[in-house]
């Protein structure tokens, strides 16, 4: 009874610990505010392809302006880091992206729209380094585990933004205004916890740190990290597409997609943190990706609504945790600069997550959205695989 009692003390444990912390909580709500206000945008690109009347494959090429945005940025982050400091980092990226994204989403055409997501990528790529390096700068000084708690408030973001981006759908509010009464909540939220991101005692990021050309420990990470972010991002982008385009389902029930998705992901990461000494974080990365990989396939082979929406489920199960292991082992690499690790790393890794879709429109202009979860699917399948040859440290 002690034995089978004891893995979920060790939860409640982790998340008590997490959530009793005030700086734990405020690098938490970092991660959660960026989702949401991704997420919103997110829940509006179908929208924006029926307004700008595009095709899944120029939808794809401007969806490519995001991750080119990002490897613009990511090799000076490091630098752009050490400079600020990583609250200082936070805090103007994230005021940054909230101004960014309220031009893609009223692009009168696709320039604009172009234009909007490059520098929507700009802003993600130093929030995402700096948060995260945040993350690590809290376990260290407080003594706590909470990487994987802080990718499931992530995770909450996206089940939020899901469900709000649902309602006003559903009361046919205007994208512009969703997505700017979002901005505007995110940045109350970014000046809220900005004082108590200022207590944290942070190690400052050496000042050499950019991007470095990855040894095979960090080169095996990077492809188990493109292949788990590729099917995160085909959740974001794609997963009402599938719902409302394929399957033809209505708007409503094609943003519970995304949903089902970030539920699954939030227990996961939320779980993470207790679950990954006893499982082993090598044989999660294989069992994950073979989770994750079977849930789309499920979506393809099994082309109704409540099938798709459990594979999109499991496909939220197995990505759930691929984040937190990898970006905290890229902090490990013997060689490498914590800091330069995780920025090279963070680099690759969400050019999965934001160029896998833009591949995916690809594949579904030439052959079908069935055969783009197909592809991704495969990749997951692959980064099973390597996960038994990676070293994490």
């Amino acid at each position: 009874m002690n034995a089978s009692i004891q893995p979920v003390r060790s939860l409640t444990r982790h998340l008590s610990l997490f959530f009793s912390d005030a700086q734990a909580r405020a690098v938490g709500l970092v991660f959660a505010t960026e989702s949401i206000l991704f997420g919103s945008w997110v829940a509006h690109i179908p929208h924006v392809k029926d307004t700008l009347q595009l095709t899944d494959a120029q939808l794809g090429m401007t969806l490519f302006a995001l991750p080119a945005g990002l490897i613009t940025m990511n090799p000076m982050t490091g630098w752009l880091v050490s400079k600020l400091g990583q609250v200082n980092a936070c805090f103007w990226a994230a005021l940054a992206f909230c101004a960014a994204l309220l031009v893609p989403i009223n692009a009168p055409n696709v320039y604009v729209l172009v234009t909007g997501l490059y520098v929507v990528g700009l802003c993600s790529a130093l929030i995402n380094v700096a948060m995260n390096t945040l993350a690590t700068d809290v376990e260290k000084a407080n003594g706590i585990v909470i990487m994987s708690s802080c990718h499931g408030m992530w995770s909450v973001g996206g089940i939020l933004s899901s469900v709000i981006a649902g309602i006003a759908i559903a009361n046919h509010v205007s994208p512009a205004v969703h997505v700017a009464g979002i901005a505007a909540f995110v940045v109350f939220c970014t000046f809220l916890v900005r004082p108590i991101l200022q207590s944290i005692t942070v190690i400052p990021p050496e000042k050499s740190a950019a991007f470095v050309r990855p040894n095979l420990d960090l080169l095996l990470m990077i492809f188990i990290g493109l292949a788990v972010a590729m099917g995160e991002g085909l959740a974001f982008d794609w997963s009402g597409i599938y719902l409302r385009d394929t399957l033809k389902t209505s708007s409503q029930v094609a943003a519970l997609g995304f949903g089902a998705f970030s539920l699954t992901m939030t227990l996961g990461r939320f779980m993470g943190d207790a679950i990954i000494p006893r499982i082993g974080a090598k044989r999660w990365l294989l069992l994950g990706g073979l989770m994750a990989a079977a849930g789309l396939v499920l979506a393809v082979v099994l082309p109704y609504p409540p099938i798709a929406l459990l594979g999109f489920a499991m496909l939220g199960a197995g990505s759930s945790l691929g984040a937190p292991i990898l970006y905290s082992a890229a902090l490990r690499v013997p060689g490498i600069s914590p800091a330069a690790g995780l920025a090279t790393f963070a680099t690759f890794s969400f050019v999965g997550f934001l160029a896998g879709p833009p591949l995916i429109g690809f594949i579904a202009q030439g052959f079908g959205l069935s055969w783009g979860l197909l592809f991704v699917a495969l990749m997951l399948i692959g980064s099973a695989i390597v996960s038994r040859f990676v070293k994490l440290f």
